[in-house]
């Protein structure tokens, strides 16, 4: 199965690289790029590609508003941008996007995001995790909220807070990643997150997991 790929970056020599980059491999193609958020809005909702690749800024509609816009749509976000910026990387996945790489980090990791994507996963830049981790670890003091999921939900959390892969969870806890997929799905039910990095944030803010360092 083809993972059919939408590139929204309004500089052409970037839209090019993401173009040769993914359409070396042999189960993405890139359908369409676009040059403003506009248009790119209208081709996702035209060609419904798999995964929209989208820069921040951008003429027209910026990523995070483009993001917005196709929150609920069948095309997943991955957010590519140049600036490691916080507030965007907030207001990206709050938005509902499915990534948040910075331009800087290779062809390989831009590959891995559209896989993770694809899996359900969301997979951002691991310089903007760490410290993502080191602020949400250590939230400030407030009353104990009750814990909703079960001994094993829990654990399956801090791991997923912990940045591991379902695979890797599953190795952990002895279990198959396709059970860990099914915990997930209740405990994004439970906790009413959109994906695994609001699963994620809800155990950093309620110090489910421990502080990195």
């Amino acid at each position: 199965m083809t993972t059919r790929i939408l590139i929204a970056d309004d500089q052409d020599d970037i839209r090019s690289g993401f173009r040769l980059i993914l359409d070396s491999q042999p189960d993405m193609t890139v359908i369409a790029e676009a040059a403003d958020g506009v248009t790119a809005l209208e081709k996702a909702r035209l060609l419904k590609p798999d995964v929209v690749l989208a820069d921040i800024r951008m003429p027209g509609l910026d990523g995070l508003e483009l993001t917005r816009q196709l929150s609920g749509s069948s095309s997943r976000v991955v957010v590519v941008t140049t600036f490691d910026q916080d507030d965007y990387v907030h207001a990206a996945l709050q938005g509902g996007a499915c990534g948040f790489l910075l331009k800087r980090s290779g062809p390989n990791l831009l590959i891995e995001a559209v896989r993770a994507a694809m899996a359900g996963d969301t997979l951002i830049s691991p310089q903007i995790t760490v410290r993502l981790l080191r602020q949400l670890a250590t939230p400030a003091p407030r009353a104990p909220a009750p814990n909703p999921l079960t001994e094993r939900e829990s654990e399956i959390v801090r791991l997923v807070a912990q940045g591991r892969t379902n695979p890797e969870i599953g190795t952990e806890l002895f279990i198959s990643a396709g059970t860990v997929k099914t915990h997930l799905a209740n405990i994004q039910v439970k906790l009413a997150a959109r994906n695994r990095v609001g699963i994620a944030a809800w155990a950093w803010e309620t110090g489910q997991v421990a502080a990195v360092s």
